[in-house]
């Protein structure tokens, strides 16, 4: 949907992918869930914060979760990711990139 509003996009099947794809690309931004199979987006977005040029990248991070511990709140919050809630419709969805975009903090 993001390459349809003219975004340039890259998309991950895994975390250990989206990883790699984010190392290789340095993205301006980055939109994830935060379920995943083998590993959380809590754990992919410790491991972003960890690649050199990447600790203050704006993340979004969707999720249907509506009830998520205080502590991780806190923590994904700490980490400077933003989150919403699912559905995410195509206006909000293009809302966030944009939003996301305009973030003043890139290493």
């Amino acid at each position: 949907m993001l390459r349809l509003e003219g975004y340039e996009v890259w998309a991950a099947q895994s975390a250990d992918e989206g990883l790699n794809l984010a190392r290789l690309h340095r993205p301006h931004a980055v939109i994830m869930d935060l379920r995943m199979p083998l590993t959380s987006g809590l754990q992919l977005l410790r491991s972003i914060r960890t690649i050199p040029g990447l600790s203050q990248t704006p993340v979004g991070i969707v999720t249907g979760d509506y009830y998520m511990a205080q502590a991780q709140l806190d923590e994904i919050r700490a980490l400077g990711a933003d989150v919403r809630y699912k559905p995410l419709w195509l206006d909000e969805l293009v809302m966030l990139a944009r939003e996301l975009l305009t973030a003043p903090v890139r290493e």
